[in-house]
């Protein structure tokens, strides 16, 4: 008998509405035995059906919905959902599939968005990455890897299951190769760029795929510019403006072994550009410039996510502020802030909201030319907000 999770009266329940998670604050009640991890029914205050799920009590998310019918779930269904995932990949990139033979970097299963809540499956020119980051998707990891298998025949697969995310549902972190072992050094094409990904290492699954297309569409703004990279990674944008003609690249970041990578995959690319490579924190080597009156033609800012969870939004502000007023003042009258938030709980709103506010306190006008978000292979769920978490920005500053 599958347990069931009963939610509250009176209550306006988004579950309801369309979104796949339910608080432990929204349930009034679970009948039936289970055990952490278990498939159970989610029903309303009057006992009509409304999904099924996975449960942990251990998390603030008690529920999170794998389908609304009245359906089995085993490993059938887990491939079957794997096998949907693909095939929507396949669609939108039918001139580069399949990523083996093109060489491309594409996200395949981006969890809530192909209704396979906590799980993140990427491939990386046929070697894929995988993880599993909750409890309730942890127990299909086998079914997974079979349906990775079958579907994709990849040259290889590895498990990042380093998150520390995984401890928040009672998981441990590990990570390594599923089954034959391969140099985790592995080699992608952006839009045209080659680039050296670490999936061993790397942050995340090893690179950041969500902002492949913001990157290619910014060339334009390149030619010939003196660009400053901030928080670079091992650097997507700065070879993206590379291949877009940038006479200059300064890049930071506080990781060296990202730098390395940069570095590296510099090498790979023949680009009439200068690059300057800095193992440095951002904030500190913005503030010189400006100390310096250095100006660069193109500023782009990529931190990681600064709000991690809605109560710590107004700190995350105050920093997003801080990093763009500093980037702002550096940019040459009439040059480019590419600046982006990939903070979940960060509104859009209140990321342009921060900008113009730092803008007016550098005593800078700023032209807002684009609003981006993540790559199509990110898709974004309707009435899922958190699904779409990047925002990426376009202005110049005058």
């Amino acid at each position: 008998m599958t347990a069931r999770v009963e939610l509250k009266p009176g209550q306006k329940h988004r579950v309801i509405t369309g979104h796949p998670w339910v608080f432990q604050t929204e349930v009034s009640s679970v009948e039936g035995s289970f055990e952490p991890g278990d498939v159970v029914d989610v029903v309303d205050s009057k006992g009509r059906f409304i999904g099924r799920g996975y449960i942990n009590p251990a998390s603030q998310i008690l529920t999170r919905l794998l389908t609304r019918e009245d359906e089995d779930i085993n490993e059938e269904f887990i491939i079957r959902r794997l096998e949907a995932a693909v095939l929507f990949r396949k669609q939108i990139y039918s001139d580069k599939w399949p990523p083996e033979s093109s060489g491309i970097g594409t996200r395949l299963v981006f969890s809530e968005a192909d209704f396979l809540p906590g799980l993140v499956v990427d491939d990386f020119g046929g070697y894929v990455v995988f993880q599993t980051l909750t409890l309730g998707m942890d127990r299909w990891k086998d079914a997974v890897i079979r349906g990775i298998t079958d579907l994709l025949a990849p040259k290889g697969i590895y498990e990042r299951n380093d998150a520390p995310v995984r401890s928040l549902e009672g998981l441990p972190e590990i990570a390594g190769f599923v089954g034959q072992p391969f140099d985790p050094l592995v080699e992608i094409d952006e839009n045209g760029v080659r680039h050296l990904v670490d999936v061993a290492k790397g942050q995340k699954t090893g690179y950041f795929l969500d902002q492949q297309e913001n990157r290619s569409a910014v060339r334009w703004l390149a030619k010939d510019k003196k660009v400053l990279d901030a928080f670079s990674y091992s650097g997507g944008f700065g070879l993206s403006l590379a291949k877009g003609g940038a006479g200059h690249v300064t890049a930071i970041d506080v990781s060296e072994a990202a730098l390395d990578l940069f570095q590296a995959s510099v090498k790979l690319n023949q680009l009439n550009t200068e690059f300057q490579l800095r193992a440095a924190n951002a904030f500190d080597e913005l503030r010189d410039y400006d100390r310096k009156g250095e100006f660069f033609d193109v500023v782009v800012l990529d931190p990681p996510a600064f709000a991690r969870s809605r109560r710590t939004v107004p700190r995350a502000l105050a920093g997003y502020k801080e990093i763009n007023l500093r980037a702002i003042k550096v940019v040459r009258p009439g040059g480019f802030l590419i600046t982006s938030s990939c903070s979940q709980h960060l509104l859009p709103a209140e990321f342009e909201g921060v900008i113009e506010d730092a803008a007016r306190d550098a005593g800078r006008v700023l032209r807002l030319l684009e609003r981006r978000g993540q790559a199509r292979d990110h898709p974004v769920l309707v009435g899922v907000p958190e699904t779409e978490y990047l925002k990426c920005r376009i202005y110049q500053v005058l």
